[in-house]
């Protein structure tokens, strides 16, 4: 027996939902959690990687491997076609997202005792802003991984559509609706109709008014809130040499982005830094910058940059251990700091919307839902700019970190029936 399923492939976390004789079910992972850490971590001489908690937890404890997290974020980008050395032998970046999507797959057929044989994948509305060519390339890419790993049926959905299927079916009534689909690499924005009836419907496409994106995510304001409030005690934006030149930008940019740390641990990169440090004006601050060089800690510093985040989701100030680059080391970090910090993505993101709204001849007093979906939306400056635009319209946040794939596992059902 085959059946199907719907994979939610996120750059920070992902979640699969296979269809079955009792219906749609998610996959549990550790702890039971309907998603896992979109990572991999490949051990040296190990036949297997480990992937998601397993792999975050051989990180956090300093094993010896080289860790990946973010790759989605590759898709659609000139990264794609360079691979990268993985405990010494060069290994693309298709055979790497092989592994973490085989790896669900794996998990889940053990879990559900039959094959998968046809998947919806979730894709965002823009893979790569302004460029269609290197949209349909990152499908693409996509498409031929999940073929590779054994999906011999595979359809896309938009994200903010399957997180509507997720929640159409526990209205009451009809519902005009706006998702709010925010991940860890792109912002997502779907206005459609609501409605258990609706829900019978194949053909979908006429309840879609607008349907728009941005590729901006919380990889993004983890990205600007580690260069305005970690990278400067770090050596960001102070100078070297006897013309007082700035040093560098691209390294503290590399060191600031999950999928592109990676490719500053080389020689070539220490020896640089090493002679920048001779003639840094700060160069206990630089310091700090070479260590996580010689390290290789960088993953070390975006997960408690993260941390950070996280942290002032609740609270207005917050400490974090930074001991890893300089025993003994807390830095004070402000929720004001990184609300400056996060602006232009909220502006960006605020267009978007409005981009939709546009696309629909609607004004935001047409909208009576508004579903959240994506942990990025718990941070406060960012959820305050979507709310305050509809006063009027109800809020459903249920299972946001689960609903694209809930929802993408209803589509595979409707596509492919229980069997694929």
């Amino acid at each position: 027996m085959t059946g199907s399923c719907g994979v939610d492939f996120g750059t920070s976390n992902s979640a699969l939902a296979a269809v079955g004789e009792g219906g749609v079910e998610l996959l549990r992972f550790e702890e039971e959690s309907a998603t896992t850490p979109s990572a991999v971590f490949y051990p040296p001489g190990a036949a297997r990687p480990l992937f998601g908690r397993g792999a975050m937890r051989a990180f956090s404890e300093g094993e010896e491997g080289r860790f990946m997290r973010s790759l989605k974020r590759i898709l659609g980008s000139a990264l794609m076609g360079q691979g990268t050395l993985v405990n010494g032998r060069r290994k693309s970046f298709e055979s790497i997202l092989a592994d973490f999507i085989g790896g669900l797959k794996s998990s889940a057929e053990a879990r559900f005792g039959r094959e998968l044989d046809g998947v919806v994948m979730g894709r965002p509305v823009r893979f790569v802003d302004d460029d269609p060519e290197a949209d349909a390339q990152a499908q693409n890419s996509l498409e031929a991984v999940a073929r590779g790993v054994g999906f011999r049926h595979v359809e896309f959905q938009f994200e903010p559509i399957a997180a509507a299927f997720a929640h159409e079916r526990k209205l009451e009534s009809e519902k005009l609706a706006l998702i709010v689909d925010i991940g860890g690499g792109t912002s997502d924005f779907t206005l459609i109709r609501l409605s258990r009836e609706r829900a019978r419907k194949f053909d979908r496409s006429a309840d879609i008014l607008a349907n728009s994106g941005v590729r901006i995510g919380g990889n993004d304001f983890d990205r600007d809130f580690n260069l305005d409030s970690f990278m400067p005690h770090l050596g960001y934006r102070t100078i070297y040499g006897e013309k007082n030149l700035p040093l560098p930008a691209g390294m503290f940019l590399e060191m600031s982005e999950w999928a592109k740390v990676n490719f500053l641990y080389t020689q070539k990169t220490r020896l640089t830094a090493k002679e920048l440090l001779r003639e840094s004006h700060e160069p206990r601050k630089f310091g700090r910058f070479l260590k996580l060089l010689q390290d290789e800690t960088g993953h070390r510093l975006l997960a408690s940059v993260e941390e950070g985040k996280l942290a002032l989701t609740a609270r207005e100030e917050a400490r974090i251990d930074l001991g890893f680059i300089e025993g003994g080391w807390r830095l004070g970090v402000s929720r004001a700091a990184f609300d400056a910090a996060a602006a232009r993505r909220v502006e960006g993101i605020s267009q978007a919307i409005t981009e939709s709204l546009t696309q629909a001849g609607l004004s935001e007093g047409a909208v009576e839902l508004i579903i959240l979906t994506g942990g990025t939306t718990e941070i406060p400056a960012l959820r305050r700019a979507v709310l305050e635009r509809f006063p009027r319209a109800a809020i459903s946040e249920e299972e946001k970190l689960s609903s694209v794939g809930l929802g993408l596992g209803y589509d595979a059902l409707r596509r492919f029936g229980v069997e694929a």
